[in-house]
């Protein structure tokens, strides 16, 4: 596939998202972006916002296998990930694997927050290696392979936080924000009406692994990395050049970071029409890679600073360019 082709086809993908989507289109890139870098993707918002709706809507606009599971507090890691069976046929008995949802190209991990940290953790293998081991057996997921999970803030009642492991894994955290008003009278009108919008699909599952390739393909120049790389590194509370970040940072981004942002500005840098990564690709990737990765501590939660404030501080703070800068 040429850079054109990727242009081309993520642009059909776009344009069946927006038939079901009102507004929200850079939430949609963002989401794009992420999968296209081969990376899975967690969608935080308040109840309502169409978190469900955009995967289920992604997941209709590609000729892939999908799944989804409902966290509840009761769920098994069995449930997720399968389980061994036995069966009883002429040769006698037999032990049989059972895939769980997990083996899918697309996977909604849908309030996943709502479950308990035991029941996330179950994901933490298929993430990150695309393998799920029970019975002794590891099997290999389907490729591609993504995880999008929904959640709610984690102040709201009945959720339990991901572990700082989990959270890791996601390439990208993406905040579902609030529609402005002549948004929400679109949406009621598109979805109070006689019919629904009907989407295709516009990509398969080989287009998608293509993509990929394309992607990882461009060049990347060695001080646009070296300001990915200066950009996370900011994020160690023992090196920041932020006066205030090590006083509510307990810990830093880890080298996934370095990885998202060059992959995802790769992706970012063809969607823009250019084989090379510029500063401003780096730059309009930072929030989603790095607000999950900076944890913070108590103080910055009493003094109501956000990991998104933090973020923006970095780029104010650590040059694109510090040569050109002299």
């Amino acid at each position: 596939m040429s850079p054109e082709g990727f242009v081309e086809v993520a642009g059909r993908i776009e344009a069946e998202l927006a038939k079901l989507i009102v507004g929200q289109t850079g939430l949609l890139r963002d989401t794009l972006v992420a999968l296209l870098a081969g990376g899975h993707v967690l969608l935080e918002g308040v109840p309502g916002l169409g978190k469900t709706s955009i995967v289920r809507g992604l997941a209709r606009a590609l000729d892939v296998t999908f799944s989804r599971v409902q966290f509840t507090p009761d769920l098994m890691p069995a449930d997720i990930t399968g389980t061994t069976v036995i069966q009883e046929d002429e040769r006698g008995r037999r032990f049989d694997f059972q895939p769980g949802p997990v083996f899918a190209n697309l996977v909604l991990a849908d309030e996943i927050n709502r479950a308990t940290p035991k029941v996330q953790s179950a994901l933490l293998e298929a993430m990150q290696e695309r393998t799920v081991t029970a019975g002794g057996t590891t099997r290999p997921l389907p490729n591609p392979f993504y995880v999008l999970a929904t959640q709610n803030p984690i102040e709201l009642e009945g959720t339990y936080p991901l572990p700082e492991a989990q959270l890791d894994r996601f390439l990208f955290k993406l905040a579902v924000p609030f529609p402005t008003d002549a948004e929400l009278a679109e949406i009621a009108r598109r979805t109070t009406g006689s019919s629904e919008p009907e989407l295709v699909a516009v990509a398969s599952a080989a287009d998608i692994v293509e993509m990929m390739a394309v992607a990882r393909s461009v060049p990347l120049a060695d001080h646009v990395l070296d300001y990915a790389v200066r950009l996370v590194s900011a994020t160690q509370p023992d090196r920041s050049p932020v006066p205030d970040l090590a006083g509510y940072v307990r810990f830093g981004a880890s080298p996934r970071a370095v990885q998202a942002l060059a992959l995802a500005s790769k992706v970012r840098a063809l969607l823009a029409g250019r084989f090379n990564v510029a500063f401003e690709d780096v730059r309009q990737n930072a929030r989603p890679v790095l607000r999950h990765r900076i944890l913070l501590n108590f103080e910055a939660e009493a003094d109501g600073v956000t990991s998104d404030r933090l973020v923006d501080r970095l780029l104010e703070t650590v040059e694109a360019d510090p040569v050109a800068a002299r």
